[in-house]
């Protein structure tokens, strides 16, 4: 299967630099640029890519915008965030909006390749340390949130453990060997939750859980 992508930046050079190298790649095919969130939107439309390269920061729509326009669509994209800085402030929104997670501009090619690969497979490319520094950062700025009972009660006892391990950034295989069960077992429990909840992947997960105080700021217990 060749996955289509569209790259969006408003620097030339770097855009022809990720074509020049995704290019190379036998499982991958650059489909379009866009210099921003417009463009974006229109070239998405026309062009239905699998997963779009998104950078933030642009004139215009920034990418925080066009994530959330590209992920109400019918058939949305997946959206890969592109950054500078790993505690970029909009890159919390941009999760928020729909992202499937983020990856820094220096990120190695091997990197830049298996998170191509990872969000495309319909998983969240959000690693624990990036996640809890992130997320923790950012949800300390909003007032804590209460949980909301009804929200959580289609839960299992487990899932919403699982829950909560998600959204303090455990990979599938650190919750399998916290919860002494096999990742295929981690993998169906997430499957079940994501559909209870009405979740497309692991980053609106973590997002969920804070939101909806599964998980506060800071907690460890």
């Amino acid at each position: 299967m060749t996955i289509r992508l569209l790259i969006v930046d408003d620097q030339e050079l770097i855009r022809i630099g990720f074509r020049l190298f995704l290019q190379t790649q036998d499982d991958l095919e650059v489909v379009g640029e866009a210099a921003d969130g417009h463009e974006a939107l229109d070239r998405a439309a026309a062009l239905r890519p699998d997963v779009v390269l998104m950078d933030i920061r642009m004139p215009g729509m920034d990418g925080v915008e066009a994530t959330s326009r590209l992920t109400a669509s019918g058939s949305p994209p997946r959206v890969l965030i592109l950054t500078t800085y790993d505690l970029d402030e909009y890159v919390f929104g941009a999760l928020r909006a729909g992202a499937s997670g983020f990856l820094l501009k220096d990120a190695s090619r091997a990197r830049l390749l298996e998170a191509i690969r990872v969000v495309h497979a319909g998983e969240a490319l959000l690693s624990p340390s990036i996640t809890r520094r992130l997320i923790e950062d950012y949800a300390t700025r909003a007032a804590p949130v209460r949980p909301r009972a009804t929200v959580l009660a289609g839960l299992t006892p487990r899932e919403r453990e699982i829950l909560l391990l998600v959204a303090r950034g455990l990979s599938n295989p650190e919750i399998a060997a916290h919860l002494v069960v096999t990742e295929a077992t981690v993998k169906s429990h997430i499957g079940s939750m994501f559909a209870k909840l009405r979740l497309r992947d692991r980053a609106q997960a973590v997002v969920f859980a804070y939101e909806n105080g599964v998980v506060l700021p800071g907690s460890t217990g």
